[in-house]
């Protein structure tokens, strides 16, 4: 222990172990320690058992659920896009190699009082039931005129200039009604709320390409992949990475201590009497609980089910954004589907999330409208847990601390932070310009 590290990482939580990871292939010298004996913090994955013990306080699970290892249970479930940041980042340390990935099913949205598919493509925009016919056409013509934008082209842009027209201002060339706009912006663009609408439309169109051309690369019912045996795989990969590149995994570590000079910078890291020094420390937000701020609580349901969610066409997995304005919330809700084809279940079950920002003290009542699309559960646990975020001066203190978790049931906000937290810790932008077929061997 009593060695010098660039950086020590506190938690092996995805967020964690991917900036572990990045700063490994990047050379740095880094120490990873988690005070608990397994992998993942709050991003765990859990079989039965310790699902059982989690929320119902006992040591086994019902018989008649089926063998407790047969279960992967994601604490964090969020889907990838194809082509998204993740994969990108997954790829450039090569990762990939130690993951197996297989296509996400179908991908859903509730609008007007149903689950329904998302069109994002003017042949679906045809086909789909969400709109009428003339709707259809004018999506069909916005769907278009999206796929055919290059930045770089002029002549695609239909002299408008996206970085500053807002996205409402472009939607209204095009005519589409409520509805529309908001299954584009929640379940395509993948917005969590409706300030997207006031901002400029560029960061929109990006997203609903990026949405596009993930859904044509494995030709599936969505854009989204997910590793067999669940995310769990994620923080062990990136372990074994580590180990090649010379990094240093501990679990089981208590208490770490992070330990400051007079001015306030971080020198060490002090566990079980033994202090190891480092330039940096980079953790979630538990470890150093003085240097964050409560921001809000996500509340979620678990389901364990015998058979797929009704009105997704059977998917054996499947993503149903619910968009706020649908529920008259303040933040979308979200519904999250895994089964035994992505090996986290034992043939047969399913298990299903429902997660959204909690605005009440009664998460029960709260995700009603996204458990009732579950149809019947063989078991449900409810939750709530806490969101934190840092307030500290990194530049001043060295700590580079992520944000918690937040209900999305795919990885766009994760990314996001993981790659901001990088350019703080090495200033310098992550290169995500990679061979993306570097991943698709895999996919099936």
């Amino acid at each position: 222990m009593d060695e010098e590290y660039e950086v020590i990482v506190l938690g092996t939580g995805l967020k964690e172990c991917i900036l572990s990871g990045l700063l490994s292939v990047d050379g740095i010298k880094v120490l990873h320690m988690d005070r608990n004996d397994y992998y993942g913090g709050e991003s765990t994955s859990l079989n039965l058992n310790q699902l059982w013990k989690k929320f119902r306080g006992e040591d086994k699970a019902p018989a008649h659920l089926g063998s407790s290892r047969d279960y992967n249970v994601d604490m964090m479930p969020k889907f990838m896009m194809a082509n998204g940041k993740l994969v990108r980042v997954l790829i450039h340390t090569d990762v990939t190699k130690y993951l197996s990935f297989k296509a996400v099913d179908g991908s859903y949205v509730f609008v007007k009082g149903k689950v329904q598919k998302v069109p994002a493509t003017p042949v679906e925009a045809l086909k789909s039931s969400l709109m009428g016919i003339f709707e259809k056409r004018r999506a069909g013509k916005f769907f278009s005129y999206v796929q055919d934008y290059d930045e770089k082209d002029p002549k695609t842009h239909d002299g408008v200039d996206l970085r500053r027209v807002t996205t409402k201002e472009l939607i209204a060339k095009f005519g589409l009604d409520e509805n529309t706009i908001d299954f584009i912006g929640h379940a395509v663009a993948l917005h969590s709320n409706d300030s997207h609408l006031h901002q400029p439309a560029y960061d929109t169109v990006m997203r609903m390409k990026l949405y596009a051309e993930s859904l044509a690369r494995f030709q599936g019912g969505s854009p989204y992949i997910y590793p067999l045996y669940g995310l769990g795989e994620l923080p062990q990969a990136f372990a074994r990475l580590s180990a090649v590149y010379g990094g240093t995994y501990m679990l089981n570590k208590p208490e770490c201590k992070v330990e400051f000079d007079e001015e306030g910078k971080v020198v060490g890291v002090t566990s079980e009497g033994e202090t190891a020094k480092c330039k940096k420390v980079v953790c979630d937000p538990s470890y150093l609980p003085n240097k964050v701020r409560k921001i809000g609580r996500v509340a979620r349901a678990i389901a364990i089910m015998s058979h797929p969610i009704p009105n997704t066409n059977d998917s054996h997995s499947v993503q149903v954004i619910l968009p706020q304005k649908q529920l008259g919330r303040k933040s979308d809700m979200y519904v999250f589907c895994c089964s035994y084809s992505h090996n986290v279940a034992p043939k047969g079950k399913f298990i299903a999330f429902v997660s959204t920002d909690a605005e009440t003290d009664n998460p029960q009542t709260e995700l009603k409208p996204g458990v009732d699309l579950l149809g019947p559960v063989d078991e449900l646990f409810f939750d709530v847990y806490d969101r934190y975020e840092p307030v500290n001066e990194p530049t001043l203190d060295n700590c580079f601390i992520s944000t918690s978790y937040d209900a999305t049931t795919h990885f766009d906000t994760t990314v996001v932070d993981v790659l901001n937290m990088y350019k703080l810790i090495t200033g310098k932008e992550l290169d995500l310009s990679v061979d993306l077929n570097a991943a698709s061997a895999a996919e099936e």
